[in-house]
Protein backbone atom coordinates (compact mmCIF):
# COMPACT_ATOMS: atom_id res chain seq x y z
CA UNK A 1 0.00 0.00 0.00
CA UNK A 2 2.79 2.45 0.81
CA UNK A 3 4.09 2.34 -2.77
CA UNK A 4 0.72 3.42 -4.15
CA UNK A 5 1.46 7.00 -3.10
CA UNK A 6 5.20 7.07 -3.82
CA UNK A 7 6.66 9.50 -6.35
CA UNK A 8 10.30 8.93 -5.33
CA UNK A 9 12.77 8.82 -8.20
CA UNK A 10 10.58 10.73 -10.64
CA UNK A 11 11.48 13.91 -12.51
CA UNK A 12 9.06 16.85 -12.34
CA UNK A 13 8.65 20.30 -13.83
CA UNK A 14 6.66 22.90 -11.86
CA UNK A 15 5.89 26.16 -13.65
CA UNK A 16 5.39 29.19 -11.46
CA UNK A 17 7.34 27.19 -8.91
CA UNK A 18 9.03 30.06 -7.10
CA UNK A 19 6.11 31.11 -4.89
CA UNK A 20 2.58 30.34 -3.73
CA UNK A 21 0.94 27.07 -4.73
CA UNK A 22 3.76 26.23 -7.16
CA UNK A 23 6.39 26.46 -4.43
CA UNK A 24 4.19 24.37 -2.11
CA UNK A 25 3.89 21.61 -4.70
CA UNK A 26 7.60 21.81 -5.51
CA UNK A 27 8.47 21.42 -1.83
CA UNK A 28 6.19 18.42 -1.51
CA UNK A 29 7.89 16.79 -4.48
CA UNK A 30 11.44 17.58 -3.33
CA UNK A 31 10.75 16.20 0.14
CA UNK A 32 9.28 13.06 -1.49
CA UNK A 33 12.44 12.30 -3.48
CA UNK A 34 11.46 13.89 -6.81
CA UNK A 35 14.07 15.65 -8.95
CA UNK A 36 12.20 18.92 -9.35
CA UNK A 37 12.72 21.71 -11.86
CA UNK A 38 11.04 25.01 -11.04
CA UNK A 39 10.62 27.89 -13.43
CA UNK A 40 9.30 31.45 -13.26
CA UNK A 41 9.99 34.86 -14.72
CA UNK A 42 11.60 36.58 -11.70
CA UNK A 43 15.12 35.19 -11.39
CA UNK A 44 15.97 36.39 -7.87
CA UNK A 45 12.93 34.81 -6.25
CA UNK A 46 13.32 31.68 -8.37
CA UNK A 47 16.91 31.16 -7.26
CA UNK A 48 16.02 31.88 -3.64
CA UNK A 49 13.26 29.24 -3.66
CA UNK A 50 15.51 26.72 -5.41
CA UNK A 51 18.22 27.30 -2.80
CA UNK A 52 15.74 26.77 0.05
CA UNK A 53 14.34 23.58 -1.50
CA UNK A 54 17.79 22.24 -2.37
CA UNK A 55 18.44 21.86 1.34
CA UNK A 56 15.64 19.26 1.33
CA UNK A 57 16.45 17.40 -1.89
CA UNK A 58 17.10 18.06 -5.58
CA UNK A 59 15.65 21.32 -6.95
CA UNK A 60 16.86 23.06 -10.11
CA UNK A 61 15.88 26.57 -11.23
CA UNK A 62 15.43 27.57 -14.89
CA UNK A 63 14.22 31.09 -15.61
CA UNK A 64 11.53 31.46 -18.27
CA UNK A 65 8.74 33.70 -19.48
CA UNK A 66 5.88 31.40 -20.46
CA UNK A 67 3.57 34.28 -21.40
CA UNK A 68 4.97 34.21 -24.96
CA UNK A 69 5.38 31.39 -27.46
CA UNK A 70 9.07 32.27 -27.76
CA UNK A 71 9.38 31.77 -24.01
CA UNK A 72 7.48 28.48 -24.09
CA UNK A 73 9.67 27.20 -26.91
CA UNK A 74 12.90 28.28 -25.23
CA UNK A 75 11.98 26.65 -21.91
CA UNK A 76 10.78 23.42 -23.56
CA UNK A 77 13.96 23.22 -25.61
CA UNK A 78 16.09 23.64 -22.49
CA UNK A 79 14.11 20.99 -20.60
CA UNK A 80 14.30 18.46 -23.43
CA UNK A 81 18.04 19.08 -23.63
CA UNK A 82 18.42 18.27 -19.94
CA UNK A 83 15.78 15.55 -19.52
CA UNK A 84 14.81 13.16 -22.34
CA UNK A 85 12.19 11.70 -19.96
CA UNK A 86 9.87 13.79 -17.78
CA UNK A 87 7.48 12.02 -15.41
CA UNK A 88 5.47 15.00 -14.16
CA UNK A 89 4.48 18.41 -15.53
CA UNK A 90 2.67 20.77 -13.17
CA UNK A 91 1.17 23.66 -15.16
CA UNK A 92 0.83 26.22 -12.40
CA UNK A 93 2.13 29.54 -13.79
CA UNK A 94 -0.67 32.06 -13.94
CA UNK A 95 -1.73 35.68 -13.83
CA UNK A 96 -4.82 37.64 -12.84
CA UNK A 97 -6.33 41.01 -13.73
CA UNK A 98 -9.19 42.94 -12.18
CA UNK A 99 -11.28 45.81 -13.52
CA UNK A 100 -14.97 46.74 -13.75
CA UNK A 101 -16.71 45.10 -16.69
CA UNK A 102 -17.15 48.47 -18.43
CA UNK A 103 -13.44 49.24 -18.16
CA UNK A 104 -11.84 45.82 -18.56
CA UNK A 105 -8.94 46.21 -21.06
CA UNK A 106 -8.01 43.94 -23.93
CA UNK A 107 -4.45 43.88 -22.60
CA UNK A 108 -5.67 42.43 -19.29
CA UNK A 109 -7.73 39.84 -21.13
CA UNK A 110 -4.87 38.76 -23.40
CA UNK A 111 -2.21 38.69 -20.68
CA UNK A 112 -4.25 36.31 -18.53
CA UNK A 113 -5.43 34.06 -21.36
CA UNK A 114 -1.94 33.77 -22.85
CA UNK A 115 -0.36 32.60 -19.61
CA UNK A 116 -3.25 30.74 -17.98
CA UNK A 117 -4.51 28.82 -21.01
CA UNK A 118 -2.32 29.13 -24.11
CA UNK A 119 0.96 28.40 -22.32
CA UNK A 120 -0.51 25.29 -20.64
CA UNK A 121 -1.54 23.81 -23.97
CA UNK A 122 1.65 24.59 -25.86
CA UNK A 123 4.10 23.70 -23.08
CA UNK A 124 2.30 20.37 -22.64
CA UNK A 125 2.46 19.88 -26.42
CA UNK A 126 6.19 20.66 -26.54
CA UNK A 127 7.02 18.33 -23.63
CA UNK A 128 4.83 15.43 -24.78
CA UNK A 129 7.76 13.49 -26.32
CA UNK A 130 9.55 13.39 -22.94
CA UNK A 131 6.32 12.64 -21.06
CA UNK A 132 5.49 9.77 -23.42
CA UNK A 133 8.97 8.29 -23.02
CA UNK A 134 8.59 8.33 -19.24
CA UNK A 135 5.11 6.77 -19.10
CA UNK A 136 3.97 3.22 -19.60
CA UNK A 137 0.71 1.28 -19.44
CA UNK A 138 1.17 0.41 -15.75
CA UNK A 139 2.18 3.89 -14.66
CA UNK A 140 1.57 6.77 -17.06
CA UNK A 141 3.43 10.04 -16.78
CA UNK A 142 1.40 12.95 -15.44
CA UNK A 143 0.25 16.44 -16.34
CA UNK A 144 -1.54 18.34 -13.59
CA UNK A 145 -3.10 21.67 -14.54
CA UNK A 146 -3.83 24.22 -11.82
CA UNK A 147 -7.31 25.62 -12.32
CA UNK A 148 -9.36 27.49 -9.67
CA UNK A 149 -12.74 27.48 -7.97
CA UNK A 150 -13.17 30.79 -9.82
CA UNK A 151 -13.65 28.70 -12.95
CA UNK A 152 -16.54 26.84 -11.29
CA UNK A 153 -18.51 29.38 -9.24
CA UNK A 154 -19.00 33.15 -9.26
CA UNK A 155 -15.75 34.68 -7.93
CA UNK A 156 -17.45 37.80 -6.47
CA UNK A 157 -14.55 39.76 -7.93
CA UNK A 158 -14.09 41.60 -11.22
CA UNK A 159 -11.43 39.15 -12.49
CA UNK A 160 -13.30 38.28 -15.70
CA UNK A 161 -10.41 36.96 -17.76
CA UNK A 162 -9.11 34.93 -14.81
CA UNK A 163 -12.38 33.11 -14.15
CA UNK A 164 -12.86 32.50 -17.87
CA UNK A 165 -9.30 31.18 -18.18
CA UNK A 166 -9.73 28.75 -15.29
CA UNK A 167 -13.00 27.42 -16.70
CA UNK A 168 -11.08 26.88 -19.94
CA UNK A 169 -8.36 24.98 -18.07
CA UNK A 170 -10.96 22.60 -16.62
CA UNK A 171 -12.44 21.83 -20.05
CA UNK A 172 -9.00 21.65 -21.70
CA UNK A 173 -7.97 19.10 -19.07
CA UNK A 174 -10.96 16.88 -19.94
CA UNK A 175 -10.39 17.24 -23.68
CA UNK A 176 -6.66 16.58 -23.62
CA UNK A 177 -7.00 13.66 -21.20
CA UNK A 178 -9.40 11.83 -23.49
CA UNK A 179 -7.03 12.24 -26.44
CA UNK A 180 -3.64 11.70 -24.76
CA UNK A 181 -4.27 9.09 -22.06
CA UNK A 182 -3.98 6.21 -24.60
CA UNK A 183 -0.35 7.28 -25.16
CA UNK A 184 0.49 6.75 -21.46
CA UNK A 185 0.21 10.39 -20.38
CA UNK A 186 -2.50 11.03 -17.80
CA UNK A 187 -3.93 14.52 -17.25
CA UNK A 188 -5.94 15.88 -14.33
CA UNK A 189 -6.36 19.26 -12.68
CA UNK A 190 -6.64 20.86 -9.26
CA UNK A 191 -9.03 23.74 -8.58
CA UNK A 192 -7.77 25.43 -5.41
CA UNK A 193 -9.86 27.71 -3.27
CA UNK A 194 -8.19 30.27 -1.01
CA UNK A 195 -4.47 29.68 -0.46
CA UNK A 196 -2.21 32.49 0.82
CA UNK A 197 -0.09 33.69 -2.12
CA UNK A 198 0.91 36.80 -4.03
CA UNK A 199 -2.22 36.44 -6.15
CA UNK A 200 -4.47 36.48 -3.08
CA UNK A 201 -2.53 39.04 -1.00
CA UNK A 202 -5.27 41.62 -1.57
CA UNK A 203 -7.61 39.39 0.49
CA UNK A 204 -5.21 38.47 3.30
CA UNK A 205 -6.56 41.29 5.48
CA UNK A 206 -9.88 39.40 5.48
CA UNK A 207 -8.35 35.96 6.14
CA UNK A 208 -10.30 35.37 9.37
CA UNK A 209 -13.57 36.28 7.67
CA UNK A 210 -12.71 33.94 4.78
CA UNK A 211 -12.00 31.09 7.22
CA UNK A 212 -15.32 31.60 8.98
CA UNK A 213 -17.13 31.42 5.65
CA UNK A 214 -15.66 28.01 4.78
CA UNK A 215 -17.04 24.71 6.11
CA UNK A 216 -13.44 23.62 6.87
CA UNK A 217 -12.89 26.84 8.87
CA UNK A 218 -9.36 27.12 7.46
CA UNK A 219 -7.54 28.35 4.38
CA UNK A 220 -5.42 26.06 2.24
CA UNK A 221 -1.88 25.20 3.25
CA UNK A 222 1.15 23.33 1.93
CA UNK A 223 0.05 19.84 2.96
CA UNK A 224 -3.30 20.26 1.22
CA UNK A 225 -2.07 21.11 -2.25
CA UNK A 226 1.23 19.19 -2.12
CA UNK A 227 -0.61 16.08 -0.93
CA UNK A 228 -3.20 16.37 -3.68
CA UNK A 229 -0.52 16.85 -6.35
CA UNK A 230 1.42 13.84 -5.05
CA UNK A 231 -1.75 11.73 -5.15
CA UNK A 232 -2.47 12.78 -8.75
CA UNK A 233 1.12 11.89 -9.74
CA UNK A 234 1.26 8.49 -7.98
CA UNK A 235 0.00 5.00 -8.79
CA UNK A 236 -2.96 5.64 -6.52
CA UNK A 237 -4.54 7.87 -9.19
CA UNK A 238 -3.73 5.80 -12.32
CA UNK A 239 -7.45 5.39 -13.06
CA UNK A 240 -8.35 9.07 -12.45
CA UNK A 241 -8.41 10.69 -15.89
CA UNK A 242 -9.52 14.13 -17.03
CA UNK A 243 -10.94 15.21 -13.69
CA UNK A 244 -10.53 18.36 -11.62
CA UNK A 245 -10.05 17.91 -7.89
CA UNK A 246 -11.73 20.80 -6.08
CA UNK A 247 -9.46 21.73 -3.18
CA UNK A 248 -11.33 24.47 -1.38
CA UNK A 249 -12.35 23.60 2.17
CA UNK A 250 -15.97 23.34 1.03
CA UNK A 251 -16.24 26.72 -0.73
CA UNK A 252 -18.00 25.37 -3.82
CA UNK A 253 -20.25 23.10 -1.78
CA UNK A 254 -21.19 26.05 0.41
CA UNK A 255 -22.08 28.15 -2.64
CA UNK A 256 -25.12 25.94 -3.27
Amino acid sequence: MNNFFSVAGKTAVVTGGSSGIGAMIARGFVESGVKTYITSRKLEQLEQTAAELSSLGECIAIQSDLSTMAGVDAFAEEMLKREPKIDILINNAGAAWGAPVEEFPESGWDKVMDLNVKSIFFLSQRLLPALRLAGNADEPSRIVNIASVNGITHPHMNNYSYSASKAAVIQMTRHMAADIRPTNVNINAIAPGFFPSKMTKHALAHEQEIKEGLPARKVGELADVAGTAIYLCSKASNYVCGHTVVLDGGQVANAG
